[in-house]
């Protein structure tokens, strides 16, 4: 029989708790840096080193991180479900988890790609990539990020997978960043929605979408315990 599908939709909220800083202060500043200095196609026609050094700060201050009980508690449950984790987060820890099934929107920290082709992406080794370092094709690579200003080539991919959802469960995440936050927009009709934040969004109908107001670490293991109890295929 074909498990049902869970649909799981992360953002910053579920790697913070893993100590992955969100990086964005109240004052629109990341690491004191103007967004669009460290990340938009124009910052990075500005200043490279600056850029490539921004986000080599973000390798070391995340290689190191361990995936929480909600990383860990979203894997578990593809025991029982299909699951899908379409994620905001540019790191690997649903990986490292154990989740199979992740689509990255904002692009993966530990990739870069060429300047020159974007279909030619290689891992990052460690945590550095500097100004010299040239694809197979000899342009300089660049952060596998998508920046402010760019397509979002993953979105298609996550829209289907919305589409085939029996539930749909957000993670972590304000709701405030688009396109991800449109994708509420292609939730079936008959899918059961869930939220799980400590600060529930603006605009939240409750009595459209389950909410449980917590952390990822205390809130996904709840919903854990919901899954559990009801019909898995």
């Amino acid at each position: 029989m074909k498990k049902k599908k869970i649909v799981v939709l992360t953002g910053a909220g579920i790697s913070a708790e893993s100590g992955i800083a969100t990086f964005r202060g109240s004052d629109g500043l990341w690491e004191g840096h103007d967004i669009m200095d460290v990340a938009s196609p124009e910052g990075w026609a500005k200043d490279r080193e600056l850029v490539l050094d921004f986000y080599n700060q973000r390798r070391r201050n995340g290689i190191n991180a361990k995936p929480n009980k909600g990383h860990i508690t979203l894997a578990a449950l593809e025991k029982y479900y299909d699951v899908e984790i379409i994620t905001q987060n540019v790191d690997h820890l649903h990986e490292l988890a154990g989740s199979t099934k992740v689509t990255h929107l904002h692009g993966k920290l530990f990739e870069s790609r060429s300047t020159l082709d974007p279909n030619l992406i290689y891992p990052v080794e460690g945590t550095e990539l500097n100004l010299g370092d040239k694809c197979e094709k000899g342009s300089q690579l660049r952060p596998n990020i998508v920046w402010f200003g760019e397509d979002v080539p993953m979105m298609e991919k996550a829209i289907t997978l919305t589409e085939e959802a029996d539930f749909f469960i957000i993670v972590g995440t304000s709701l405030q960043v688009y396109p991800a936050a449109g994708l509420l927009h292609y939730v079936p009709s008959h899918c059961k929605l869930f939220l799980v934040d400590p600060n529930v969004p603006k605009g939240i109908d409750p009595s459209k979408i389950k909410v449980i107001e917590a952390s990822a670490t205390q809130g996904v293991p709840e919903l854990m315990d919901y899954f559990m109890k009801i019909d898995h295929i």
